[in-house]
């Protein structure tokens, strides 16, 4: 789920923690990095568990209209295709997403219920919903897309949702869009045959990412000073007491992927950074780190720092 942009901006939140403390400690900074990035995973299951949270409100809702004194014919015979949503079965039904909400005992939606109520209400006033309801018989693909239709269309920009998200836990915002493209394409791919394979997919893409996000946020943290000495003389317009916080660390995770990850391209490092400096950082300050990082690159290709091997040679 995780891709190696959003290590490199949890790294930089990381750094940036571990310079405004009083009295900073690498192993503890260390250990709130791995714990931000593992409750990507919480995140993901919250939104999951979100979909079959409203699908138990409609249950909830058809269960009160039929008990209703004066009901009408089809509020006592209402359309249960919503509530026996083959691919909602599926999620619900899978032992290894069960065992996590379990375990990480995520019942934020059970507490909150009212942003439940929130999406479903939303939910019953559109069109497609009402045309959903009136198919006695649904096929597979049909359940998946109607799922998918109220991932994208309801839950993922809802306001209130997102606002919620944020007041539980900020880091959350940066992981909101990551969280929301990985769930819309495992719905797109999911089938009864491969949900346990498919349903919670693995955090990091494999063992080397995760031991990149620890050294990278090392390099740049053990090896301050040096990185500092790299980046004095190439910003002529710039003392560094003036350079935004933000930059001056995006430059540092830079250099420091220069010189300590060979398999790293020169020009991924630069790409990556660039990108998330303008998502992060000043309106300028994208064109300010493209500027010092393809010089200090030119240096360290003219007098043999740039160590590059194999994908780092492309």
């Amino acid at each position: 789920m995780l891709t190696r942009r959003h290590i490199r901006v949890k790294v930089l939140q990381s750094v940036y923690a571990y310079n405004q403390r009083p009295d900073p400690n690498i192993d503890i900074q260390e250990k709130f990095l791995l714990h931000s990035i593992d409750q990507m995973q919480d995140l993901y299951l919250l939104m999951l568990q979100l979909l079959l949270s409203v699908q138990d409100q409609a249950e909830s809702f058809l269960t009160r209209s039929q008990k209703k004194h004066l009901a009408t014919a089809l509020e006592k015979n209402p359309s249960r295709t919503f509530v026996e949503n083959k691919l909602l079965q599926i999620i619900a039904q899978n032992t290894t997403f069960n065992d996590l909400i379990e375990k990480k005992n995520l019942n934020y939606w059970q507490m909150d219920n009212e942003y439940v109520a929130i999406l479903f209400n939303e939910l019953r006033e559109l069109e497609w919903y009402k045309t959903y309801l009136t198919k006695t018989e649904t096929t597979y693909k049909e359940d998946q897309d109607f799922v998918m239709r109220i991932y994208k269309e309801v839950i993922a920009p809802n306001d209130k949702i997102y606002e919620y998200l944020e007041d539980k836990r900020l880091t959350w915002i940066d992981d909101f869009p990551i969280v929301n493209t990985a769930i819309v394409k495992m719905l797109s791919k999911l089938s009864e045959n491969n949900a346990s394979a498919l349903l919670v997919p693995n955090l990091y893409k494999n063992v080397e990412d995760r031991e990149y996000a620890v050294q990278l946020f090392r390099k740049v943290i053990l090896n301050e000073d040096k990185l500092n000495t790299e980046i004095v003389g190439k910003t002529p317009n710039w003392d560094q007491e003036r350079i935004a916080d933000l930059d001056l660390i995006i430059l540092k995770m830079g250099i420091a992927e220069f010189l300590y990850f060979p398999s790293i391209p020169v020009r991924a490092t630069i790409n990556e950074y660039l990108e998330i400096s303008k998502e992060y950082s000043t309106p300028k300050s994208s064109i300010f780190i493209n500027g010092i990082l393809d010089k200090i690159v030119k240096e360290f290709g003219d007098n043999g720092k740039l160590n590059k091997i194999g994908r780092g040679l492309q």
